[in-house]
Parts: structure tokens; C-alpha cells; sequence
């Protein structure tokens, strides 16, 4: 799960950091200590968040073929996180080598290692926008540069909203960044709930607060206002486990996962 930050440009490694925690459950290499500390706490009170931090990546991959699959071939991942193969470019430009995708996040770490997210295919292309998820027009005016809009654009907020609460208008946000678009663009979502399992989210978002990261959980209905106006491709909404597999996706169990999901494309 990726935090939308503040706009620091300096690394903190004394302060945990969710994309570093999540970096950390997802078994990568660019966290430090404290965020190591932090993650072994999550992991003690939802044994499972390395696999649902799989399974969260491996909605991102079949919702991305999905949409690739579909002719969409520009992308702006907003809050992209701490690059993990497969990265979003890399999934799309498979299906459409010349696909352009634009890259979000506001966090040092990311901007580190922006040079790898850059390696697309010769016939495609990509970019990093070091930016907040909480400045749309800073992000807009970025992917201009590489992104038509006069084109259908797919919006990726994977794992991302959580981290927003509901004074910076989330709902708002999303708007923000969508109304630009051409008619036919989409949205990617995933988003943490506490819907499944109340006890436990409640221990996760505790242990996010102490370590000074602001975790908002949400219901079905709260996500669905959300997304709210746009035409959700089936099955809708739903429980991460219930968004469709595929065959070439690994195999992984699903099941619990404390996510909703959905794909939604602007009318």
C-alpha cells in the first residue's frame, strides 16, 4: 500500500513509511529497519498480509491486460510505489508495445529508483512525475507531456486511497483527475477495508497510527461513492477474491483479502 505522503523530497529512515512497509511485506529490498519493525507488527496481527499484498499486485496485472487487451494504451499510475516486476509498463506494453504510461508518487525512494520504472519498450514510452496524489493539477499537467487526452487514458489507483482521508476529498480528488479525460477512459481501484474482518483492521490501522501514517479504511458503500458516475465493469465493485482470474496469473489464494476492487470507465 503506497502513502500519498506530503511532498517531502528527503528520506526520513528514522519514520516508518507505508511504501516502505509495504516494500518490506512484499519481500523487497528498499525499506529500512523501523519500516521492518513496523511490517513484522502487521504481519503478527494479519499473518496473511503477504499474500493479500501479492494478491493486490495481481489485480493490478489482470485489470491492467484487461484494459490493454481492450485497445486502452495510456496509462497514469498515480501512487505508484516502490517498483516491483512486474511493474504496470511492463504488463501493458506486453499486450501493446507502444503503450504510454505515466508514473506518480511523491516519495524519494520512488524518485530513486525512477530510472528502472523508465526502461519501456522502444516503441512505447515512459515517464516519472514526482507529485502527491493530492495535487491533480500538478499530475495533469505532467502527463500532458507524454498522455493524449483526447484519447481514453486508464487512471491507476492501486492500493493508494486509504492512505487519503476524508478531509482531502477523495471522491473529489478522483473527480479531479477524471474530468479531463476523453469519454472511454477507465479507472483501476483497489482499496483496504475493514467490511471482513473489523477486529483485525483495527489493529492494522492502530499500528499504521503509531507509527505516524494515516490508514482510512472503508466500507463497500464508502468506496462505491467513490466511484460513483462511472459505468463499473462487471462484476462490479467487489471483493478482491471475486475479481476474475486468468490462466497465465500465478496461482495465489485470494481468499480474505481485506481489498475491494473494480474497473470503471467514464461515460
Amino acid at each position: 500500500m503506497t502513502d500519498p505522503g506530503d511532498g517531502i523530497t528527503t528520506i526520513d529512515t528514522a519514520k516508518a513509511h507505508s511504501a516502505r512497509i509495504y516494500d518490506y511485506i512484499l519481500g523487497g529490498k528498499d525499506h529500512y529497519p523501523v519500516d521492518a519493525a513496523a511490517a513484522e507488527q502487521v504481519l503478527k496481527v494479519l499473518p496473511g498480509a503477504r499474500q493479500a499484498a501479492h494478491a493486490n499486485r495481481g489485480f493490478m496485472r489482470r485489470a491492467a491486460r484487461l484494459l490493454a487487451r481492450r485497445g486502452l494504451r495510456q496509462f497514469l499510475d498515480v501512487g505508484t510505489g516502490i517498483p516491483t516486476r512486474p511493474n504496470l509498463h511492463q504488463v501493458v506494453q506486453e499486450v501493446v508495445p507502444d503503450a504510454r504510461i505515466t508514473y506518480v508518487d511523491h516519495d524519494p525512494v520512488v524518485l530513486r529508483h525512477a530510472e528502472a520504472l523508465l526502461r519501456g519498450t522502444p516503441a512505447g514510452r515512459t515517464e516519472y512525475i514526482q507529485a502527491d496524489v493530492r495535487e491533480p493539477e500538478k499530475i495533469l499537467a505532467g502527463a500532458r507531456e507524454v498522455l493524449d487526452f483526447d484519447e481514453p487514458v486508464v487512471v491507476s489507483t492501486i492500493a493508494l486511497l486509504h492512505f487519503v482521508g476524508d478531509d482531502a476529498d477523495p471522491r473529489g480528488l478522483l473527480e479531479a483527475l477524471l474530468e479531463p479525460l476523453a469519454p472511454g477512459s477507465a479507472l483501476m481501484l483497489s482499496h483496504g477495508t475493514a467490511d471482513f474482518d473489523p477486529a483485525t483492521m483495527a489493529g492494522i490501522v492502530e499500528i499504521y497510527r503509531a507509527n505516524g501514517v494515516l490508514l482510512r479504511m472503508r466500507s463497500h458503500a464508502e468506496i462505491g461513492e467513490l466511484v460513483a458516475g462511472l459505468d463499473l465493469l462487471e462484476p462490479g465493485l467487489v471483493a478482491l477474491e471475486e475479481w476474475p482470474h486468468e490462466p497465465e496469473d500465478e496461482a495465489l489464494d485470494t481468499a480474505g483479502t481485506p481489498v475491494y476492487t473494480c474497473v470503471g470507465f467514464k461515460r
